[in-house]
Formats: structure tokens, C-alpha cells, sequence
């Protein structure tokens, strides 16, 4: 089906699940962690999703995270986890009592870092998983970035691990420079860390659903199983759907899906 024929039928299915919801005790909150650089809170492909689940009455937040074009790559991954928990708790403080936390490329392996650490989430919603620190081992044309953490973890071995350096990122096929500290680097870089999705599904809550969507154009749609979804612990409300398109825009062709299982989810 089309891009925008899922979206219409998305809009359409919107009085339904607003009625559903209008007298309920509970409200959805949505935290959506978007991509890596130049992803960002103002990227296009997000636009009809949270205005679509806005029309459903469900309170919705899409943060400048610290992967962002404007602050990529600040600080520690400690310091990410520490804003996810704080942005859950501004949608907390504004009515939402059942909290999904969504991730779109690297969005998805922060908020599976945030949720096997034990932060609040009655559901995960994980489109497009991206940023595979374990691949940069395996990959070959990954290299640049293996080197890099290879450098990071010799500098912290050497006691250098609070001094900046240049390292290598490659997203999406383009190589992007970042000057960190070898310590803020290998906790976003290094496969044994929790920006690592293989890391930390196995860690996830058992009563945690899980909805992974991924297109069939995507870099990750034939690894995607091996890499983290068959680790995660089993709940019947999990799911991974397969949908058309890509990388980018997986958020709005799976927005239907999305509207649907979202309830379901975080519902008693």
C-alpha cells in the first residue's frame, strides 16, 4: 500500500480511538526520540505523526536529543538516558499516565538503554532501529569507525580518557567527524555498551510490549530479527511488522499499525 494511502486510512481510524480513550482515566503520552544527524525534532517524516496521535488526544513530545544535527554528539550516553527520563517526566506532569516511548534509527537503541535500565515505559515503539556498534566490528566498510573505537579504549586504557580526540561515525553510508572525549565516545561507539540493541533487548521488562517496524528498502530489514528482536524477552503484544519504503520513512508507512497496536499496548 502507498505512503499516502496508509496515512489517510491512519486519519480516518482517528475518531474511533479518540471516543475509545475520551472517558478513560488514563492518557497516552508519546516521547519520540528521533534520528541521528542531520535527523533532528524538526524533521518532516515526523509531522504526520505526532499530529496524527495529537488527534487521538494523546499528549506528544519530540525533544532535541544530543544526537541531533544542533548538538551531535554532546556528552555522555548517561547524560541522554538522563533527559529521556526528565522529558517523561514534563509529559507526566501534563496528564499522561501511560508512557510510550518511541525511537526512529538511533532513537530506538536509546530507548531500549532507557527502558533495560528500569526508566518508565509501558511500551516501546522502535521504527527503523539504526546505529549497530557490534556491526562495526563485523562490516567491513564500517572500519573507520572500528579504528575509532579501537583509539578510544586504547586513550582510556592509557588514562586519556577525559581528553578530546577526533573520531569517525559513518551514518547511513557518509562518514561524519566528531571531536569527544574517549569516554563520551565509546559510550555511544563501544558494542559492549547500552547503545548497543543487542546489549540491552535480553534486559528488557518481560510485561514490556515491544513494536519494531522496519521497510523492506531498509540497510537493516534482513538483520534486524538476529540483531535484537529474537533477544527479546517473550510478551504476547510484541510484534515486528514489515512495511514498504525505507530508512527515513518508515515513521509515516507505519503510522496505521502504529495508531492501532498503541492502545492495545498499554492497556491493562
Amino acid at each position: 500500500m502507498k505512503r499516502r494511502s496508509l496515512i489517510s486510512l491512519a486519519l480516518g481510524a482517528l475518531p474511533l480511538a479518540t471516543t475509545r480513550w475520551a472517558g478513560a482515566a488514563e492518557r497516552i503520552g508519546v516521547l519520540l526520540l528521533h534520528g541521528k544527524n542531520p535527523g533532528g525534532p524538526e524533521s518532516p517524516q515526523y509531522v504526520p505523526v505526532k499530529s496524527a496521535m495529537e488527534k487521538q488526544g494523546w499528549l506528544v513530545s519530540i525533544p532535541d536529543m544530543p544526537w541531533s544535527r544542533n548538538r551531535y554528539l554532546q556528552g555522555h550516553w548517561d547524560g541522554a538516558m538522563a533527559e529521556i527520563a526528565q522529558h517523561i517526566k514534563a509529559l507526566q506532569e501534563k496528564g499522561a499516565t501511560r508512557i510510550v516511548l518511541m525511537g526512529h534509527s538511533m532513537g530506538v537503541p536509546a530507548a531500549m538503554s532507557h527502558a533495560a535500565r528500569g526508566g518508565t515505559a509501558h511500551a516501546l515503539v522502535l521504527l527503523a532501529p539504526g546505529h549497530v556498534p557490534r556491526a562495526y566490528f563485523t562490516v567491513p566498510q564500517l572500519s573507520p569507525v572500528r579504528e575509532s573505537i579501537e583509539a578510544a579504549r586504547a586513550m582510556v586504557a592509557a588514562g586519556k580518557g577525559d581528553e578530546s580526540n577526533r573520531f569517525m561515525d559513518i551514518n547511513q553510508g557518509r562518514q561524519q567527524p566528531i571531536v569527544t572525549t574517549a569516554k563520551n565516545f565509546l559510550s555511544y561507539f563501544d558494542p559492549e555498551s547500552d547503545a548497543d540493541m543487542g546489549v540491552t533487548a535480553p534486559r528488557l521488562p518481560a510485561n514490556l510490549p515491544v513494536l519494531t517496524a522496519i521497510g523492506q528498502g531498509d540497510p537493516m530489514f534482513k538483520r534486524v530479527r538476529s540483531y535484537y528482536v529474537d533477544q527479546l524477552p517473550a510478551n504476547p503484544k510484541t510484534q515486528l511488522i514489515e512495511v514498504s519504503g525505507g530508512h527515513l520513512d518508515t515513521p509515516q508507512v507505519a503510522l496505521a499499525q502504529m495508531l492501532e497496536w498503541i492502545p492495545k499496548a498499554v492497556s491493562a
